[in-house]
C-alpha cells in the first residue's frame, strides 16, 4: 500500500502533474502534523483522488453533451467508437470538436458562396426586369425606379383622397372607380348634347350637325357681307342700319 501511496505521491510530484490538483497546505496546520509525527506524509492524496474522481465524471458529462451538440450540427457521423466506453479521454473530446469546427467552417464558405450567387442572381433578375444591359446602368436605373415609384405612390395617395377611397384600397379599385366617373362624365354630356339638339337618336344629332354644318357657312358670308356693305363691325348694328336705309 505504501509503495502504492508513494507512486501516486511522486506521479502528483511530477511536472506532467496538472497544475489545478489538490496540494497540500504549507500552513501551521501542516506542519503541526510534521513536528509531532503525526501521519506519513500521504494526507493530500485522497483529496486530490476525491477531485479527479469528480473531475472524470464531469468527463463523462462533457463527452455526452459534445455528442449531443455532434448530433445536431452533423447527423450523418454517428461513429463514436468511445461513446460506450467506461473510460473517456481528453483527445476523443478533442477529436468530436475538431470536427464540429471543420463543419462550421465548411458551412460558413458554403454559405458566402451561395450569398455571391444569389447577389448574381438578384442584379441578373434586375437587368432583365428593367432592360439593364450592363452593370453600370443598374444603379441608374435603380434611382429612376424609386423616383418613378415615389411618383406613382403619390399619385395613388392623391386618388385616394380625391375618391374618398380607403387608403388600403387596391389600385384595380382605383381604376374601376374612375372608369365610373367616367362613365357618368360622359353619359351627361350626351344628355347635355341631346338636350340642345332637341333629340334622344344618335342618328337625328348626326343629322343635325350635317344640316348646321352646311348652313353655318353661306350664312357666315352673308353676314360678313353685309357688315361690308353697311360699313360697320358689329353684328348686333345690322338691323339698326337696315332700318335707316328704309
Amino acid at each position: 500500500l505504501l509503495k502504492v501511496l508513494s507512486r501516486i505521491d511522486s506521479i502528483l510530484q511530477s511536472p506532467r502533474a496538472p497544475p489545478l490538483i489538490f496540494r497540500p497546505s504549507k500552513g501551521p496546520v501542516q506542519n503541526y502534523i510534521k513536528e509531532n509525527g503525526q501521519g506519513c506524509g500521504f494526507e493530500h492524496l485522497p483529496y486530490t483522488i476525491e477531485m479527479w474522481a469528480d473531475q472524470l465524471i464531469a468527463l463523462k458529462d462533457l463527452h455526452r453533451s459534445l455528442r449531443k451538440l455532434s448530433l445536431e450540427l452533423l447527423p450523418w457521423n454517428t461513429k463514436d467508437p468511445q461513446d460506450n466506453s467506461e473510460s473517456i479521454r481528453v483527445e476523443d473530446l478533442q477529436l468530436i470538436v475538431d470536427a464540429i469546427l471543420e463543419e462550421l467552417e465548411h458551412k460558413e464558405k458554403n454559405s458566402q458562396t451561395q450569398s455571391l450567387q444569389t447577389l448574381s442572381a438578384i442584379v441578373s433578375h434586375f437587368q432583365k426586369l428593367f432592360d439593364v444591359n450592363s452593370l453600370n446602368g443598374v444603379y441608374p436605373r435603380m434611382n429612376e425606379v424609386y423616383t418613378k415609384l415615389g411618383e406613382m405612390t403619390n399619385t395613388m395617395r392623391n386618388l385616394h383622397e380625391l375618391l374618398e377611397l380607403d387608403s388600403s384600397a387596391p389600385p384595380t379599385v382605383v381604376v374601376d372607380t374612375v372608369g365610373k366617373l367616367c362613365d357618368i362624365i360622359n353619359k351627361n354630356v350626351t344628355e347635355q348634347v341631346q338636350q340642345l339638339l332637341g333629340t334622344q337618336d344618335i342618328h337625328s344629332i348626326i343629322n343635325k350637325l350635317e344640316e348646321h354644318e352646311s348652313f353655318f357657312p353661306p350664312f357666315q358670308a352673308l353676314i360678313q357681307d353685309l357688315l361690308c356693305l353697311l360699313e360697320i363691325s358689329n353684328v348686333d348694328d345690322i338691323l339698326p342700319a337696315v332700318q335707316n336705309l328704309k
